[in-house]
């Protein structure tokens, strides 16, 4: 098996991942789905071999050094790939993500308006957040793409390993690999404040320091675009603040509830026909109301506000799941999976 063979299949059956792991055939995932290609399996030598043949020397260097490798590939003629290198029992194995070349626009994603509305900000701070694999850097490429289409900004991108690659239009994009043109996001982060940015992506609020920078950024004037692994808006307001020593904590309510322009939760949930995926979204407007909880630490009144906000394009992740199963794009089961209330789920 050749990995390009592997790669060039990844990309015509339209696959999200690739995964490649001992005593298994390859494995893709379509639609959120494991498919094993085949009955070969790959043995721990030929594993290696094949990881080892797409990496430089000075990767193989850090990959040995670390045991993890993060990195993206391009190869001529085949969508990008995020890639992922680890050890499992032993053995040396590897995920792909595959990152298409053309960035979709928001009606191809089927992105609420008020997501591109909030991409025209000129500053504060907007989040995506959802869980792995849910589609989060694709949100943030359309509307970078949107602005780059729209505005002439100077867009400092700071990503770990850089995944769609723009073509500067309006905008100038300069897109900063942590660990090749930078040591780490803080450190790139307090650099682009420099750089006379109009706006800066953050590929993820990892830590403390990164969080304290990115608020420091939206504070300032600065259109901030960031992600963060957390499912829903009250629990990424809870996260952010918790991740500060409590001395911190009441400081940092204040920023946050001064910068925040809107948080958006996502889900990518199995189309109902069986082929391809739909886009669930909650949806946190930073209104007055809002940023008065955020200050008056009542993070648990949030959803309530969500629930009657809708004038302000708020909405619930459990209303964007009904609205999706009365439309026919999901099924019930579908939406029972992933409601918070079942009971009112079904009286609506």
């Amino acid at each position: 098996m050749e990995m390009r063979d592997l790669l060039l299949m990844c990309v015509e059956k339209k696959a999200s991942d690739l995964h490649l792991t001992e005593k298994e055939p390859p494995i893709l995932r379509i639609d959120g789905k494991l498919y094993r290609m085949g009955s070969e399996v790959l043995t721990r030598d030929t594993l290696k071999k094949m990881v080892y043949s797409i990496l430089s020397n000075t990767q193989k260097e850090m990959f040995e050094r670390d045991l993890e490798l993060d990195l993206s590939l391009a190869l001529p003629d085949l969508d990008r790939f995020r890639v992922n290198v680890h050890m499992q029992k032993g053995s040396v194995e590897i995920a792909f993500r595959r990152i298409p070349l053309n960035i979709p626009q928001a009606e191809e994603l089927g992105l609420p308006q008020i997501v591109m509305d909030m991409a025209r900000k000129p500053n504060g701070l907007v989040l995506v957040t959802g869980p792995t694999g849910m589609g989060k850097t694709t949100t943030l490429a359309s509307m970078i793409n949107l602005i780059n289409n729209e505005r002439e900004c100077l867009i400092v991108c700071i990503e770990d390993p850089i995944e769609f690659i723009f073509i500067n239009k309006k905008s100038i994009i300069k897109q900063r690999e942590v660990y090749s043109d930078t040591t780490s996001f803080a450190s790139a982060l307090k650099r682009a404040l420099r750089q006379d940015p109009n706006v800066i992506v953050v590929g993820e609020m990892r830590d403390l320091e990164t969080i304290s920078t990115t608020l420091t950024a939206a504070e300032t004037g600065h259109l901030v675009l960031a992600t963060l692994h957390t499912p829903d808006a009250p629990q990424t307001i809870e996260r952010i603040i918790d991740v500060f020593p409590p001395y911190q904590q009441q400081q940092v309510r204040l920023q946050l509830a001064d910068c925040l322009q809107a948080v958006f939760s996502q889900l990518l949930l199995p189309r109902s026909t069986g082929e391809g995926r739909v886009l669930g979204m909650e949806i946190m407007v930073a209104t007055p109301a809002i940023r008065n909880l955020i200050r008056e630490q009542q993070i648990e009144q949030i959803p309530t506000l969500l629930q009657t906000g809708s004038q302000y394009g708020m909405r619930t992740m459990d209303k964007s799941l009904k609205e999706l199963f009365q439309k026919g794009l999901i099924t019930l089961d579908t939406a029972m999976s992933k409601i918070k209330s079942p009971e009112e789920f079904r009286q609506l």
